[in-house]
């Protein structure tokens, strides 16, 4: 990508929880303020959980911004094959905010990684829509998105349109998930990644390097220096 495109490019907003949810209102129409009121959201990261969930998370975005008086684009890429649907990579075009949902962000990314839909998605974001990903979505966009299925949590690369960032979404949660995978999960990365810790019902808005936290909880950023927590309103900046 060239870095003059980010100059024209939508918002991000990177959620901790709370995609389709009342909490999470205030973010999107921020995200749509200027920008045409259509709203394209995948459940892909729930594609291998079977119809039912995917189906699940269709149903609640089409309530979700149908109450939001946003005209709905469900876009229902639950595989692979689906991602290189020339149909449906067309149904992004012209929408004001693009919503990845939640799920595994491993799967989200290999699904997406060098497809007609991921290309359509990019395109539209350089051109001025915003992008949102929430739990898994967060994740895949950023420079990792570890499996959550299986009893190993193995790396897997994000897609890197956030590629100087790591996400940990419901991270007020990580305790009760046990010291080991807390640990792991707030590893330092690779040299220019930061981890960033994204409580429930909470975003990271803005982006590539200037961010607003909104929300009811808190954003905790890793350094060398020790985490540092954020509250709603504050403004950061994150660099490579």
């Amino acid at each position: 990508m060239n870095p003059a495109d980010l100059f024209t490019a939508g918002p991000i907003a990177l959620v901790g929880s709370g995609e389709f949810l009342p909490q999470m209102v205030e973010v999107d129409r921020l995200l749509l303020t200027g920008r045409p009121p259509r709203a394209a959201f995948l459940p892909t990261a729930a594609g291998e959980e079977g119809p039912a969930s995917f189906g699940r998370w269709l149903s609640l975005g089409t309530a979700h911004y149908r109450s939001m008086d946003v005209e709905t684009v469900p876009v229902p890429v639950a595989n692979h094959d689906d991602a290189n649907n020339p149909d449906l990579a067309a149904l992004i075009s012209g929408v004001g905010l693009i919503y990845l949902s939640g799920g595994n962000p491993g799967y989200l990314a290999r699904t997406l990684r060098g497809t007609l839909v991921w290309q359509a998605i990019v395109d539209a974001w350089v051109a001025g829509a915003a992008l949102a990903g929430c739990s898994a979505g967060a994740m895949a966009i950023s420079a990792e998105a570890p499996g959550v299925r299986g009893s190993a949590m193995a790396s897997e690369p994000g897609l890197a349109l956030v590629a100087h960032l790591a996400v940990i979404p419901h991270f007020d949660r990580m305790a009760q998930w046990g010291p080991k995978f807390m640990q792991r999960a707030t590893a330092p990365q690779r040299p220019g990644v930061t981890v960033v810790g994204i409580d429930e019902d909470t975003a990271l808005v803005g982006g590539p390097q200037q961010w607003t936290v909104m929300g009811r909880q808190h954003v905790t950023v890793f350094s060398a220096d020790g985490p540092v927590v954020h509250t709603s309103g504050d403004e950061l900046t994150l660099t490579p």
